[in-house]
């Protein structure tokens, strides 16, 4: 087989790359649109919630940083508020069969019961398709989409990455800055951090 000439070699990287770059999710552009099937076998496509602010949380709950947030119930409280002010909130979970925090339907819908979390419903992804179609990289990885479609937050849940269930107290709770932001009718002042937690198991 002829070799490719270095040249051309890394031009083809480079676009693969820029392809790469310009698939991934933008502040201030649309939310990438999705079709997926949670937990109870309801189809869930987010264009059915223009209209209504919306949440993506990634999640895995073997991860000790996810364990952080709903062992302290500071996940719980966050989703209880949320949609206690109509927020559609999406819990996402993207590990493969096999992996770390994949779970059956039945396996999902007990963890909701056991922690008494709060989501609108909880996303399964085993195929990675929603969690790649948004860059997701982390458990917890944050997405909050405003009532227009346009995605206008993307990140950390705080800025504490750690797994000390003590720094929840002292954390800058990004995601709840940005949510009384927004319904506020002011833009989010931190639109991108750094999210932090276990990888996601695609």
């Amino acid at each position: 087989m002829q070799r490719l000439p270095l040249y051309v070699t890394t031009i083809l990287c480079s676009l693969a790359l820029a392809g790469i770059i310009e698939a991934a999710p933008k502040i201030g552009q649309p939310a990438p649109d999705f079709t997926a099937i949670d937990s109870r076998g309801v189809s869930h496509a987010l264009g059915d919630y223009r209209g209504k602010i919306v949440v993506l949380e990634w999640t895995n709950h073997q991860c000790p940083f996810v364990g952080k947030h709903y062992g302290t119930g500071n996940m719980q409280a966050l989703q209880q508020d949320a949609t206690g002010a109509g927020v559609t909130w999406l819990s996402v979970i993207s590990s493969a069969p096999g992996d770390q925090g994949y779970v059956s339907d039945a396996e999902a819908n007990a963890l909701t019961a056991q922690r008494k979390a709060a989501p609108t419903a909880v996303l399964l992804d085993p195929q990675g398709v929603v969690g790649r179609l948004y860059d997701a990289r982390t458990t917890p990885h944050m997405y909050i989409i405003d009532a227009t479609g346009t995605l206008v937050y993307m990140g950390g849940i705080d800025d504490k990455p750690s797994t000390r269930h003590a720094d929840v107290k002292t954390a800058t709770h990004y995601v709840r800055v940005a949510l009384d932001e927004i319904r506020n009718g002011k833009p989010v002042s931190r639109p991108v951090t750094r999210p932090y937690g276990c990888s996601v198991k695609y």
